[in-house]
């Protein structure tokens, strides 16, 4: 059987889908070959538990022709950071000339070309770039993860962020069910949607900040962006976090995008993780 090829497989400090999409494919015993971004720890965890570990750059063509030998599915995801649309276009430019028959990739719900963030407008962007590929791309448009929220309070014990008013609506979803969903349309083989949209939960700031057990602060956007510097170290997350929130704030009440679907259980097996549950397993 062919292997099947996960990016991002070394893992995030905000999700890292592609490393339980890879753990998840290998407890099916289904042949993995994870590609990583360095040979550490994570990467010699994965060879222990039977994947193959191709180590490389997204953002080059040199190091994602050689991975995509021999696969005909993928999983596709790259962190907030600059590069991401180099990344999809490369594995775009690879994947049809191996002539992948699926890749599932991680998108964000409100991707368009007219949407409210520069990196959600990127998304977009690369969605196109995947789909005239002809490489059976699957897009997952998923909500904010739970996990962007515990970034957010870290050790402060405050949820400080620059959403108004505290009756202002987050869609939102655990990493661990955009990673069941990737991990489940990678295993079947009947056709798939070309979009999926994944939310798990619909809250306002208020009821998040409620199950964390913190108060909900708002605050400038200028003001967020400074602190957030010291927080992420990286501006392109600073600039799409930042575009985010203050996107949700003026949203206010909700979106019609702001609903949760059938997706996740149908390929789970079981219903979303409400932040409730999430927080039960931490």
């Amino acid at each position: 059987m062919a292997p099947i090829l996960v990016t991002g497989a070394g893992g995030g400090a905000q999700g890292g889908t592609g490393r339980t999409v890879a753990r998840a494919l290998l407890r099916a015993d289904l042949p993995v070959r994870a590609f990583v971004h360095h040979d550490n720890a994570s990467a010699a965890e994965l060879k222990e538990l039977g994947a193959e570990v191709v180590v490389g750059d997204l953002r080059e063509i040199t190091s994602v022709l050689p991975a995509v030998q021999g696969v005909r599915r993928a999983y596709f995801t790259y962190p907030v950071t600059a590069g991401m649309l180099d990344a999809a276009a490369v594995f775009a430019a690879a994947g049809r000339e191996a002539k992948l028959e699926r890749v599932v990739a991680v998108s964000q719900l409100g991707s368009a070309p007219t949407a409210g963030t520069p990196h959600m407008r990127r998304h977009w962007v690369a969605e196109q770039a995947l789909d005239r590929a002809e490489i059976g791309a699957v897009h997952l448009r998923a909500a904010v993860f739970y996990e962007n929220l515990r970034v957010a309070i870290g050790d402060t014990g405050v949820l400080a962020l620059p959403l108004g008013s505290p009756d202002t609506v987050l869609p939102l979803i655990a990493a661990a069910d955009v990673a069941g969903v990737g991990a489940g349309v990678l295993r079947t083989g009947e056709p798939v949607d070309p979009v999926l949209w994944l939310a798990g939960e619909i809250r306002t700031v208020g009821e998040v900040a409620a199950a964390f057990g913190v108060p909900y602060v708002d605050v400038d956007p200028r003001e967020w962006a400074a602190t957030a510097r010291t927080v992420y170290r990286d501006e392109v997350t600073v600039e799409h976090l930042t575009h985010l929130w203050t996107m949700f704030a003026a949203i206010g009440s909700g979106h019609e995008l702001f609903r949760v679907t059938e997706t996740v259980e149908r390929y789970t097996g079981r219903p979303p993780l409400s932040l409730r549950d999430y927080l039960a397993q931490r």
